[in-house]
């Protein structure tokens, strides 16, 4: 059974590595990613402002890590969505695909953990089009809107909250 909990300070160098090999994939395949993300994300490692939850196996090896944000951000929600129980997801990263869709079990765990803790969404945002394809048609997620950030275009998701009873993931917090 894998696990989730939250990140700490000593995750940090995993985290870096974790993300700068799934940045050099994403290279690979002609998608872009900030050039800092390796370090901004494993600065994030233990920070309370900034939830990061890693993904573990079982020996205690990291496949994956999301910030998962307790507000929804004002700049991609309304007043009366911002009121509404939910959690963000303000960036997940998994390992390179090894057939076991890391990301997904991230997105499933936060939709179980979500119901688990009395929020009715959980909501996310992105800034590539094919990742917001993949989260519309193939992960179920519904496109709230897309809006101009910073001179790109930020793809804003959302998906009911919802106990998943088959999740391979435990939840260590």
């Amino acid at each position: 059974m894998l696990q989730m909990r939250p990140a700490a300070a000593e995750d940090a160098d995993a985290v870096a590595a974790m993300v700068r090999r799934r940045a050099a994939w994403m290279h690979e395949r002609g998608l872009k990613t900030a050039s800092d993300i390796a370090e901004t994300l494993a600065a994030q490692a233990g920070d309370p402002d900034w939830p990061v939850w890693a993904l573990l196996e079982e020996d205690g090896a990291l496949l994956g890590c999301t910030t998962v944000l307790e507000e929804s951000p004002q700049w991609c929600f309304t007043e009366a969505e911002r009121a509404e129980p939910a959690l963000f997801l303000a960036s997940t990263w998994t390992l390179p695909s090894d057939g076991r869709r890391y990301g997904r079990l991230i997105a499933r765990w936060a939709l179980d953990h979500a119901a688990a803790t009395g929020r009715r969404h959980v909501r996310r945002g992105c800034f590539h089009h094919r990742l917001a394809a993949y989260y519309t048609d193939d992960q179920g997620w519904e496109l709230l809107r897309t809006l101009e950030r910073r001179g790109r275009t930020a793809y804003i998701l959302t998906r009911p909250a919802e106990p998943q009873p088959d999740l391979p993931v435990k939840t260590d917090a």
